[in-house]
């Protein structure tokens, strides 16, 4: 059995790499490469970067051009495949219509729901692959059939938040080899192979978000949703205004406009269909109840009514223990503690000690 879980030579196992140019992806093809796989290099060109101001991204511009190069280094195959017209539709216009609504939106999980583990995995079966392998600091264990996803070696860098929508059958398919890495550990290989990327460093905040802020693309795309709105407290009292509902996330503190106040207001519910978003303080966005929707499962086939576990509403959150509850007209999570909620359109992925459980989207929170 070769390193994949393979039972075949790794020079017979066809493995497609999801390249982004950054260095975790360079060095998963390098390596793979390196262990005698049959490696085949793909990238997504997923949006026009001709106004780029500021480099934090992936997929697009020098970044297919470092992908490229590293398969040139290697010896081995490179494509580029031009999904910005599905990245467009899949994710950048959800992302906006999602604040439009007064939701806040996670667009790197819509990615791999769309493009990543779809249209690309789709391209990697159809020359015959053995599997689509990424640089995704997560852990699939199992077998070829039945593939369960963990959190990653390297806590800090875990990812597996992000993969909570990854269908069995994907899963199945997929491979994540740096789960089994430190960060560190990745960057000494990037030196030891002489990577012409080894210091290039790691994307960060949105990747198609180029400016200061994601409200510049909303002014954008949307430019009539910013329709002047009044803030209340929780006693319908008008405190003063807003300027649009796409500016705001739930929890939100700075950028209101609301001073002179003993304690700082929070923004604790957007109200879309009445233009109206409602203010108050930290204590008031403790909850302990969140309802979700699209529930996706990936532990066993069957799911019981009442599961405990522990549940996580931001990545970059530890997960608090509480139970799934599951019944024919709602699925909600119940926290052992009040903890500070999030905005509806934000996920909640379910853990059971390192293993994830699967995952769903927030549509409200609630004592």
């Amino acid at each position: 059995m070769n390193s994949l879980g393979f039972n075949k030579k790794s020079k017979e196992t066809k493995v497609v790499v999801a390249m982004s140019g950054g260095v975790d992806s360079s060095v998963t093809a390098a390596m793979l490469k390196k262990e005698g796989y049959d490696v085949v290099g793909v990238t997504m060109r997923l949006y026009n970067q001709n106004n780029v101001v500021k480099s934090k991204t992936c997929c697009a511009g020098q970044d297919i051009e470092d992908a490229k190069n590293i398969a040139n280094q290697f010896d081995f195959p490179h494509y580029t495949f031009d999904y910005q017209n599905k990245f467009f539709s899949g994710v950048i216009d959800k992302f906006v219509e999602s604040y439009t609504n007064g939701e806040t939106p996670v667009p790197c999980i819509s990615c791999n729901q769309t493009v990543k583990f779809t249209d690309l995995l789709h391209e990697a079966k159809k020359i015959n692959a053995d599997a689509l392998i990424t640089g995704h600091y997560a852990r699939r264990i199992g077998n070829l059939d039945d593939a369960k996803l963990f959190k990653a070696k390297d806590i800090s860098k875990d990812q597996s938040y992000f993969l909570f929508a990854t269908t069995k059958e994907q899963l199945n398919f997929l491979r994540f080899p740096l789960g089994e890495y430190l960060k560190s550990e990745i960057r000494d290989i990037a030196n030891e192979l002489k990577l012409i990327v080894k210091n290039k460093p790691d994307s960060q905040d949105i990747c198609f978000v180029t400016s200061k802020s994601y409200r510049d693309l909303i002014d954008k795309l949307a430019p009539n949703s910013n329709i002047e709105g009044n803030f209340f407290d929780l006693q319908d009292n008008i405190i003063g205004k807003h300027a649009g509902i796409s500016n705001y996330t739930v929890g939100q503190r700075k950028g209101l406009g609301i001073g002179g106040h003993k304690q700082p207001y929070y923004v604790i519910k957007i109200d879309k269909k009445n233009n109206s978003i409602y203010l108050g303080h930290e204590e008031d966005l403790k909850k302990n109840k969140i309802f979700i929707k699209n529930l996706n499962w990936l532990d066993s086939p069957n799911i019981n009514s009442k599961i405990k576990c522990s549940a996580k509403i931001r990545s970059t959150q530890k997960e608090y223990s509480g139970e799934l509850n599951i019944n024919s007209s709602s699925i909600f999570f119940k926290f052992d503690e009040k903890i500070i909620t999030t905005s509806p359109g934000q996920a909640c992925v379910f853990y059971k000690k390192d293993q994830v459980l699967g995952g769903g989207w927030i549509t409200k929170t609630e004592n």
